[in-house]
C-alpha cells in the first residue's frame, strides 16, 4: 500500500496491543496507520496464549474496562478450554485450583485484532520496520518500500523493547531481574491432562521461573520456561532448561515421551513493571512496551489490550481536545496499575522464595487453592504474608 503523508496517530505494533489501540481511535473519526515489522501477524509466536475467561480476567483487574474483543473470542481462535491450573513443587507435590482459560492461537488472534482495526477503517503496513523516530514522523522500510510518514500521535506497542519507547525516554530503570526470556516448543504426539495447565517450580528445571505445560487439543501442546537469564547457570541457555524439563524432569517427562516437536517459541518478557512514564506530549507506550504485564504469570494479553483500548481512547481524545496526552499515564494506571505494581512486588518475593526448592516445596504445601490463585494473580493475601513471616522469610 502507499501510506499518507500525514495521519493522526501512527500505531507501531500490531500485537494485541497496537491493534486495540488502532480500532478504537478509529472508531471515533481519527486517521490511524498500524506499522508492523512481521510480515504475517503472530508469525513467529512470542506467546503460550493462555487467556482466562472473562470473569476472571475481570476478577484480575476489577477496576478496568475490558476492550469489546475479549467479550467473546472467535471459536477459530482457540485451541482448547481448561478448567484446573496446577502447581508442581520442586519434590513432587502438587496443589490445583479450578480457573477456565483458552489456550488461544495467537496467530490467528492477532489476526483476529488486527482485522477488526482494519473494519475500523486503519490503514495497516505489514512487513515494515520503523528505522527511525523523529518527533511524530517515522522513517519506515520494508515490503511497501521506504517512506516518511508524519503524524500528531505516535503509540509505540511494538514490545519490551521499544523503538517508540527509547526515543522518548519511556523506559524501565535497568534491572536484569526485571525481564524474562520466555523459550517454548509446540509439540505432538502427547498424551497429557488436557483439562490443566501445569506449572512447574524447581532451580534445577527452571531457577527464579516456571515450566508449563499447557494443552492444544488433542495430542498437542505448548511447553516452556519463563526464566531470567541473570540466573542461567554457566554455559546453561534458555533451550537447555526446557530440554532438561522436557527429557529429564521426573514427572514433566514421563507425559511428554515421544513428543515431536513442529514449532520454536521465543521472546522477551518485561516483569519489572511498567517505566515510571508512559507518556509525553505526544506519544504514548502500551502493552510490553509499558510494562503493562501481570509479572507472576507473565501473562499480558488481556493488560495489553486494557492500555491499548485507553492508550486509542486517550489519543483522539487529545486530538478532539478534551484532554492532555499526559492523562493516559493516570488513566490506565487507575485501571490496572495497582495489580500491575503489586505482582511485581509479589514477584520479588517469589524471587527469593524460588532460590530454595525446600522453600518452594514448603510455600506450596502451606498456601490454599484460593490464595494460590490470588498469587497466581500478583495479589499477596494477608494469610499468605503471615505465613511467610513464620517461616523467617524475611518480609514486613
Amino acid at each position: 500500500m502507499m501510506p499518507e503523508e500525514l495521519y493522526d496517530i501512527i500505531v507501531v505494533g500490531a500485537g494485541p496491543a497496537g491493534s486495540t489501540a488502532a480500532a478504537y481511535a478509529a472508531q471515533v473519526g481519527a486517521s490511524v496507520l498500524l506499522i508492523e515489522k512481521k510480515k504475517d501477524l503472530g508469525v513467529p509466536l512470542q506467546c503460550g496464549g493462555f487467556l482466562p475467561h472473562l470473569d476472571t480476567l475481570q476478577e484480575l483487574v476489577p477496576n478496568a474496562q475490558l476492550p469489546y474483543m475479549l467479550e467473546e473470542i472467535p471459536a477459530e481462535c482457540i485451541h482448547t478450554t481448561s478448567s484446573v491450573q496446577r502447581f508442581i513443587a520442586p519434590n513432587g507435590y502438587s496443589k490445583e485450583f479450578e480457573v477456565d482459560a483458552d489456550a488461544i492461537d495467537r496467530r490467528r488472534f492477532d489476526k483476529y485484532l488486527a482485522k477488526e482495526a482494519g473494519r475500523c477503517g486503519v490503514d495497516m503496513m505489514v512487513g515494515t520496520n520503523v528505522l527511525e523516530v523523529n518527533g511524530t514522523s517515522v522513517n519506515v522500510d520494508g515490503v511497501f518500500g521506504a517512506h516518511t510518514i508524519g503524524a500528531k500521535v505516535l503509540i509505540g506497542a511494538d514490545g519490551p523493547n521499544s523503538i517508540v519507547g527509547r526515543a522518548k525516554g519511556l523506559v524501565r530503570d535497568p534491572d536484569p531481574m526485571g525481564t524474562g526470556t520466555a523459550f517454548e516448543y509446540e509439540i505432538s504426539g502427547v498424551d497429557i491432562d488436557r483439562e490443566a495447565v501445569e506449572m512447574y517450580f524447581g532451580k534445577d528445571y527452571v531457577p527464579g521461573g516456571y515450566a508449563w505445560i499447557i494443552s492444544q487439543g488433542g495430542d498437542t501442546a505448548n511447553i516452556g520456561v519463563g526464566i531470567r537469564e541473570v540466573l542461567f547457570r554457566n554455559g546453561l541457555s534458555a533451550r537447555d532448561y526446557l530440554e532438561r524439563f522436557m527429557y529429564e524432569h521426573p514427572i514433566a517427562s514421563p507425559k511428554l515421551a515421544g513428543a515431536s516437536i513442529v514449532s520454536v517459541v521465543s521472546g522477551l518478557v518485561p516483569v519489572g513493571g511498567a517505566p515510571k512514564v508512559t507518556a509525553t506530549k505526544d506519544t504514548l507506550v502500551a502493552g510490553d512496551a509499558a510494562g503493562h504485564i501481570i509479572a507472576t504469570n507473565g501473562g499480558g494479553i488481556s493488560t495489553a489490550m486494557v492500555g491499548g483500548k485507553i492508550a486509542g481512547q486517550t489519543a483522539a481524545e487529545f486530538l478532539d481536545g478534551k484532554c492532555a496526552l499526559q492523562d493516559y499515564d493516570e488513566r490506565w494506571r487507575r485501571e490496572m496499575g495497582l495489580e500491575i505494581k503489586t505482582a511485581v512486588y509479589v514477584r520479588k518475593l517469589m524471587d527469593n522464595l524460588m532460590r530454595s526448592d525446600s522453600m518452594m516445596s514448603t510455600a506450596i504445601r502451606m498456601i490454599a487453592p484460593e490464595q494460590m490463585k490470588a498469587l497466581q494473580c500478583g495479589q499477596l493475601p494477608d494469610a499468605v504474608r503471615k505465613g511467610l513471616i513464620k517461616m523467617n522469610f524475611g518480609i514486613k
